[in-house]
């Protein structure tokens, strides 16, 4: 019934397994990867003839993550799966960015690539299991794919070297991504590395996935699909370029002068019009859209390679004018608005307690988050009109990007037992936004007090090759990424890297260009430090006055129940009353938030009242909760009473108790004895 053809190697210590043949194979490519225990479906469909109206590459990528792969039960109202979790969008991310440049200019068909994780095994990643599995299904479905790819995570310690897809946390995660020529994509967060090490990474990686490759080779020359090579548009239209060449070379080279982005915009907008206008009758507009850019990229880049000189004026690795300035926002905990050239960020810096903490439920387990950064990127920033809405792949992809930049230099909870937000409003762009948001971040946190390990700055670097030709540039413009063949983002401390993101647009890059890119980064990242720091070079000693203060106290286990009370009732009023939001571990530790000093006191005073064994001169604020003929019973503090008697309620004699006190009147009582079996004695008159 099944015609099964599998390729194993043993990789990393463990078997890796591609099969194709028996699963989804009315698919164009499909196959179904097993390393470890970790199983992946990947599927890979294509159309055969480009839309009329495709003025760009569609290829989609979804990755899913089915809970019964970890044998759970999704949690929820509906116990299904719903709409892709930010770890979905950012793994249908990775496996994107390395596929997409080697689709062959000129294929416009659409491609949509599915991969779906139904075996989790805690020690291998479906991440890269699917990244292998989905350059599988491409290179056997007959699409015109350039690859095969391969992909693999990189560890690192002291003690222990590079490690080839390690199943815990050490002070490198770093994963990478490329052909049997040379890397093609890496993401990384790193804890202060040096450029040495992470070049080192990248190229362990990149000689670790070479068996897979091969692997994936054999898998192809046995079963793969006859490919058709598309044509080139600027061979398939090559009398038509000619004419766009010759109607605006140089009206291109003159609007790519223009410094400001609107403006510059505004005029290459203007010739296009002009373009289609007199050519229109001899091609559709897409076409003549598409042989326009195509123009525009080659006068760009012809500039930089011949003259070294960039759009903007600026030389290869010259920053953009940089303005930091703290404390925009009255009323926030941290704020800062960080702007180099046309790019903004206003991004702000929020504090809670423990309970704000994210909690995050997939296979991988359920599991709380402290820090959170959350990216915007509103339409408005780039002076157009869009949809406004629930944030799509780019704002959590460069927001993961920003959040693993700062998280190695957040203080541990023990350190600052606060939950911390991060919100970036994209207010400006024109490239490196990304990186905008991690100079911001890091200046509004210690804007806010926060006791980070040291200053955060990224830059973005760039990338224009031509044969043997090539050039570098720092901080990028929107317009150089978007006709560039590299996005390389570094960020870190002046102490070393903590991120590092790169993504090519051409085939590959090799080694030295890697090095180059990083030490020309090294540069531009101590650079920007020294501007950040004149504004402000470390932590404030105080938090900021808007943000909650916490105080930590330590009870008995045996005492967490009496805080809490029957049904929280006793916790409940304490917060209530005091306005303070409380919240309690397992091992008795009690944190106390509270922006009013007053407010906070009073509840420690509560807490304590509850936790603490009351002791013979102690003072109580308590409430009558029992009136009898001889006293009354006083409550100090969760379910503990004390009786209050008659003779101890004034120094002058009392001849009815209900003459002085009513149920649920608030007293002031002193603890006066307390005997073998924990009773208490109270006094009024003593205090």
């Amino acid at each position: 019934m099944f015609s099964v053809t599998s390729e194993t190697i043993n990789w990393g210590g463990k078997n890796l397994t591609i099969e194709t043949g028996k699963i989804a194979r009315q698919a164009d490519g499909a196959v179904f990867v097993r390393y470890g225990d970790t199983t992946v479906l990947c599927t890979v469909v294509y159309a055969r003839e480009t839309a009329n109206d495709a003025s760009f590459f569609p290829l989609t990528v979804y990755y899913q993550e089915k809970f019964y792969a970890a044998g759970k039960i999704p949690g929820g109202f509906l116990k299904r799966e719903g709409k892709p979790t930010d770890r979905e969008v950012l793994i249908s991310r990775l496996i994107d960015r390395p596929i997409r440049p080697l689709f062959p200019d000129g294929f416009l068909n659409e491609v949509q690539v599915v991969c779906t994780a139904m075996s989790y095994d805690a020690e291998c990643s479906p991440d890269i299991a699917a990244m292998i599995g989905t350059s599988a299904a491409l290179a056997i479905s007959g699409a015109p794919f350039l690859g095969p790819i391969a992909a693999c995570r990189v560890g690192y310690s002291k003690e222990e070297g590079f490690i080839l897809n390690p199943s815990i946390s050490s002070d490198l995660d770093l994963i990478v991504a490329g052909t049997k020529d040379g890397v093609l994509m890496v993401e990384s967060e790193a804890n202060e590395l040096t450029e040495k090490v992470m070049l080192d990474a990248v190229m362990f990686g990149f000689e670790s996935f070479q068996p897979v490759i091969n692997t994936i080779e054999k898998l192809r020359k046995k079963i793969g699909k006859p490919v058709t090579q598309p044509v080139p548009y600027a061979e398939k239209y090559a009398e038509a370029l000619k004419k766009i060449e010759k109607l605006a070379k140089a009206k291109i080279k003159a609007a790519l002068s223009i410094e400001t982005k609107l403006e510059r915009r505004g005029a290459l907008e203007k010739l296009r019009k002009d373009i289609i206008s007199q050519l229109g009758d001899e091609h559709t507009g897409v076409v003549l859209d598409m042989l326009f850019e195509e123009l525009v990229a080659k006068s760009m880049r012809d500039s930089l390679l011949a003259s070294k000189k960039r759009i903007d004026g600026r030389d290869l690795e010259q920053v953009r004018p940089i303005s930091c300035e703290v404390d925009v926002l009255p009323k926030v905990h941290g704020s800062v608005l960080f702007t180099r050239g046309e790019t903004q960020a206003l991004v702000v810096a929020t504090l809670g307690s423990n309970s704000d903490e994210q909690i995050i439920d997939d296979i991988e387990g359920e599991r709380k988050q402290r820090f959170m950064l959350h990216y915007n990127f509103p339409p408005y920033s780039v002076g157009e009109m869009g949809r406004m809405g629930a944030p799509g792949r780019r704002e959590v992809g460069h927001g993961k990007l920003a959040w693993r930049s700062l998280n190695r230099i957040i203080p541990t909870k023990e350190e600052f037992p606060y939950t911390i937000r991060i919100v970036s409003e994209i207010t400006e762009s024109n490239g490196s936004s990304s990186m905008a948001t991690v100079c911001g971040a890091s200046l509004s946190m210690m804007s806010a007090g926060i006791p980070v390990r040291a200053p955060v700055a990224g830059i973005a670097m760039g990338l224009v090759k031509e044969g043997k030709l090539h050039v570098i540039l720092s901080d990028i413009m929107g317009d150089e990424d978007h006709l560039g063949d590299m996005d390389f983002k570094v960020a870190g401390t002046k102490d070393g890297i903590t991120a590092l993101q790169m993504d090519i647009k051409i085939t590959s890059i090799n080694q030295e260009i890697i090095q180059e890119a990083l030490a020309q980064a090294k540069k531009g990242r101590l650079h920007i430090l020294e501007i950040m720091n004149k504004t402000i070079a470390s932590s404030r000693n105080e938090l900021n006055e808007n943000a909650p203060r916490v105080t930590t106290v330590i009870i008995d286990k045996d005492k967490i129940r009496d805080l809490i009370g029957p049904g929280g009732k006793v916790i409940k009023e304490i917060c209530e009353r005091t306005q303070a939001q409380i919240n309690i571990t397992d091992n008795g530790e009690v944190s106390i938030f509270s922006s009013d000093k007053q407010k906070m006191a009073e509840a420690l005073e509560a807490i304590k009242s509850v936790c603490c064994p009351p002791s013979v001169g102690s003072v109580f604020d308590g409430v009558v909760v029992k009136i009898t003929d001889f006293g009354a019973f006083v409550a100090i503090g969760g379910n503990r009473e004390g009786l209050l008697h008659i003779s101890n309620i004034a120094s002058y004699r009392v001849r009815e108790v209900s003459d002085v006190l009513a149920m649920g009147q608030e007293v002031r009582v002193k603890v006066i004895d307390v005997d073998e079996r924990n009773r208490i004695k109270l006094s009024m008159k003593d205090v």
